[in-house]
């Protein structure tokens, strides 16, 4: 289904290969089949089954570390990944305990840097499930306002990041701009001046509302 033009359900799918981007890409680099389907199918599932982008994310990122560990031939514990990308990743981790941990990682023949660079953000999702997959929440419930609302966000965030990815190749193209591979990511974020909660837009609309709906 990777490659295909039609999904289970009957849906038409785009004609770009999955390859072509970051997420695909890396489904097939390290191996990780059946990947892509699960993101599908847990973004736009209904209720509480129902992913969001930022959690679908960290779930890419830790089938990809651990894909990196099994390769380099590490026996792993129950929990011991995701606590392996936690260390590589959470902001509370403090320097000197995250350098520890991908130290420990080297000693496993781990390239730290290179699963670093290849860990993948929300925006990577969505670009990789919309664009590349053909699927959007509207399929599953198109009655649904917040999903409509959340689509049509997503193809303007969309719009954002493929022109200015754009203007930036033109930049690189004139000579008037260095710069590596990059990827383009576009963050909406929306704060509550009552709870002080600060969100994605994504995070928003998954969670049904900030921590106002908590209190």
């Amino acid at each position: 289904m990777e490659n295909g033009t039609e999904g289970a359900d009957g849906r038409s799918k785009t004609s770009r290969s999955p390859r072509q981007c970051k997420v695909g890409r890396l489904i097939e680099v390290y191996d990780l089949d059946g990947l892509g389907e699960m993101l599908e199918v847990r973004w736009t599932a209904a209720g509480d089954d129902r992913s969001s982008l930022r959690e679908l994310a960290t779930e890419f990122n830790r089938r990809l570390l651990e894909s990196a560990l099994e390769s380099a031939g590490v026996s792993l514990l129950d929990g011991e990944v995701e606590n392996y990308y936690r260390l590589l990743t959470d902001d509370e981790v403090t320097s000197g305990t995250r350098v520890q941990a991908e130290r420990t990682l080297e000693r496993h023949g781990i390239d730290v840097d290179a699963v670093k660079t290849d860990f993948v953000s929300h925006q990577a999702v969505h670009t990789y499930l919309v664009k590349y997959r053909g699927v959007s929440r509207d399929s599953s419930t198109s009655g649904n306002r917040t999903e409509k609302i959340d689509s049509n966000i997503g193809r303007l965030r969309s719009r954002t990041q493929t022109v200015t990815a754009n203007s930036l190749e033109s930049l690189v193209s004139a000579g008037e701009l260095e710069v590596g591979e990059i990827d383009v990511l576009v963050d909406i974020n929306v704060h509550c001046d009552i709870c002080g909660e600060t969100l994605t837009v994504d995070q928003l609309l998954a969670d049904g509302g900030c921590g106002c709906r908590r209190e």
